[in-house]
């Protein structure tokens, strides 16, 4: 798909890129703002699974930029955002990269150090892996990630802290809920309105970070897997299949953004310029070192091997 073709079919995209974005996602976390006004009160932030860096651009625009260019600004003012991800990014102002694994509590220790000993308001997360088209197994493998991330959640934020991630919704999403629930008193799941309506993505916004009493982050595991086994029977798999009937969990699901702008399943015709043409813009910011690099080198040297072959084959 060419780029103007995609400029007419996804508003975002092409919004992004006139507004600097380096993804559309960005949106998303504006919208989440917008209705849940995550950012109030906010000194230290983390991003996880950071790469390529649009909810990390949204943190430095939201918090960081303000708060230097303060004409009153001081050093101790100035929010602190740390972007983790396993590949590489390209720099953003205010913003300190954490080359890691968010699964590892070692990389907790990175962030702290960054927080001089302090802990997170915030905690962010957009992370989602390569999805297969198979609804049920990217679900789950979705949820895995987001309980993943909960290794570095429970060691970095603090009590009363928000946490934000990207959940794709299907049968075991109550099981999800309910596994928030454990660290998090009000959960809500939420759509942005950038984020398509034919997708199963949503957001999880978790709000009031409250540990179990006694909690040792070592004990992560057992608790949440404990959720989806009430009964305590270890040969059956963790599952969501107690929560429905008498114990069906009803979730908070809410539309955020402004209902009345852009939809993200429609198609807009290109905006009049005075130039008589529109000119469709490169991405903000390709990612540097994205992990399907190998496989376009890879298909790059196929193809050149091919018309090697079929030059030898018109030469002979």
């Amino acid at each position: 798909m060419g780029k103007a073709s995609r400029d007419k079919r996804d508003i975002y995209y092409r919004k992004a890129k006139e507004e600097g974005w380096r993804a559309r996602s960005a949106f998303k976390l504006l919208q989440i703002d917008e209705e849940f006004d995550i950012f109030e009160g906010v000194k230290r932030v983390v991003d996880l699974c950071a790469a390529p860096g649009s909810w990390s651009q949204v943190l430095s625009r939201k918090l960081y930029l303000p708060a230097k260019l303060a004409p009153d600004a001081k050093d101790d003012d100035i929010p602190l955002i740390v972007a983790i991800d396993l590949q590489p990014m390209a720099p953003i102002e205010g913003v300190i990269q954490v080359q890691g694994d968010i699964t590892n509590a070692r990389t907790a220790e990175v962030v702290i150090r960054h927080f001089d000993g302090c802990k997170a308001d915030l905690v962010v997360c957009d992370g989602a892996p390569d999805v297969t088209g198979l609804h049920d197994m990217d679900e789950f493998v979705q949820s895995q990630l987001i309980l993943a991330g909960l290794t570095i959640v429970t060691h970095v934020l603090k009590e009363g802290g928000k946490f934000i991630a990207k959940i794709f919704r299907g049968k075991d999403t109550s099981l999800l809920y309910c596994q928030l629930k454990l660290f998090f008193p009000v959960v809500t799941f939420a759509k942005p309105k950038s984020s398509r309506n034919s997708s199963i993505e949503a957001f999880a916004v978790c709000e009031n970070y409250s540990p179990p009493e006694g909690f040792n982050p070592k004990d992560l595991h057992r608790l949440l897997e404990k959720v989806g086994s009430p009964s305590g029977v270890d040969d059956i798999d963790c599952s969501s299949g107690w929560l429905e009937g008498p114990n069906k969990v009803y979730i908070p699901f809410l539309a955020c953004g402004d209902l009345s702008g852009y939809d993200s399943d429609r198609s807009y015709p290109l905006p009049k310029v005075a130039q008589g043409t529109y000119q469709s813009l490169d991405p903000v910011q390709p990612p540097i070192a994205p992990p399907y690099k190998r496989a376009l080198e890879l298909k790059k040297a196929s193809t050149q091997g091919i018309r090697e072959l079929e030059n030898l084959s018109l030469d002979s």
